[in-house]
């Protein structure tokens, strides 16, 4: 396998530090287009020309990806890849056009987000306060995963934005919070008096528990360490799973219970999206789908006439 050509690594570099995306992606795209070279210039990356790939060369390497086993959703994601490829090349004037433009991609149907119910919720949270008791360590680890939960369904953040979340950024006398989302961009999230009350209690007892009255990071463990990924997990899901939840019980399903709460209760989509820091309307509108999917099965279960039994109205006998 040869090195990879310079017009890809400059569109790399592009992508990491001029779009901010994540260097997973870029890892990701970095593969999908060393692939397309190699394929198409398998002694060396110098053989490889982009402004002279074909249409006609691009459906080759799908069958050819399709002959050694991707499925169709790994081949829809490298094309994708070649696509943004091609977009930069047009830009930079390496490339005319764009020939993965008039390649079809494979459409797939998009799972409905797993969410709780806000009944379930207040079971959660409420359960919790009453059982919350003692001192210590353990008493600390129970605040803690308390005030997490919280957070991530009252706000809807994501489990890094709670993890990155500075103390200094979290206003409880006002009621909102500056976040830091993806490609580093800011939004100010609101939260209402519980959430607030139950931060002030974490800042008291975090502050004696570590020692730290005025930290870095909000989240703090009993050695005054920050948070990692999988502990706000294990604190996640053993609350819920605790409380009786079934089905998905990661942090990131309350960030979908919290968007499905606040449409069901007619919260106004736009501002939910921006609640959420999504870049586009179409990533939140997917939980307009779960709103409906409850209307529908709310309706099912109270029109009279939905209860009725289906009537064979083919029949004559």
């Amino acid at each position: 396998m040869g090195d990879i050509n310079k017009s890809i690594e400059m569109f790399l570099q592009y992508m990491r530090y001029e779009q901010n995306l994540s260097a997973c992606t870029v890892l990701s795209y970095r593969n999908d287009l060393r692939q397309l070279q190699d394929f198409l210039s398998p002694d060396s990356a110098a053989g490889f020309r982009p402004g002279s790939v074909t249409t006609g060369d691009l459906r080759a390497w799908m069958a050819d990806l399709d002959r050694k086993g991707d499925g169709s959703r790994t081949i829809r994601r490298k094309m994708q890849a070649v696509r943004s490829f091609y977009k930069y090349l047009m830009k930079t004037g390496e490339a005319g056009s764009n020939p993965a433009a008039e390649i079809e991609l494979a459409k797939f149907k998009v799972p409905l987000p797993s969410f709780l119910r806000a009944e379930k919720m207040d079971e959660v949270l409420d359960g919790e306060q009453a059982a919350l008791k003692g001192e210590g360590d353990e008493y600390y680890q129970a605040v803690l995963g308390r005030t997490i939960v919280m957070m991530l369904y009252e706000t809807g953040i994501r489990r890094a934005e709670l993890i990155d979340l500075r103390d200094a950024d979290v206003d409880a006398a006002r009621g909102e919070m500056k976040v830091h989302g993806k490609r580093d961009k800011e939004r100010i999230v609101p939260f209402g008096r519980e959430l607030s009350d139950a931060i002030e209690a974490y800042r008291e007892l975090r502050g004696k528990v570590t020692g730290q009255d005025r930290p870095g990071r909000f989240f703090l463990r009993t050695d005054g360490r920050p948070l990692y990924p999988m502990l706000v997990y294990r604190l996640v899901h053993g609350r819920l799973e605790a409380a009786g939840a079934a089905g998905k019980l990661s942090p990131h399903v309350l960030r979908h219970t919290f968007a499905s709460v606040m449409l069901n209760n007619g919260a106004e989509i736009n501002s939910v999206k921006e609640i959420l820091g999504h870049e586009s309307l179409a990533a939140t509108q997917v939980y307009t789908h779960i709103t409906f999917s409850e209307l529908k099965s709310n309706y099912k279960l109270a029109h009279p006439r939905a209860l009725k039994k289906e009537v064979n109205y083919g029949s004559k006998d």
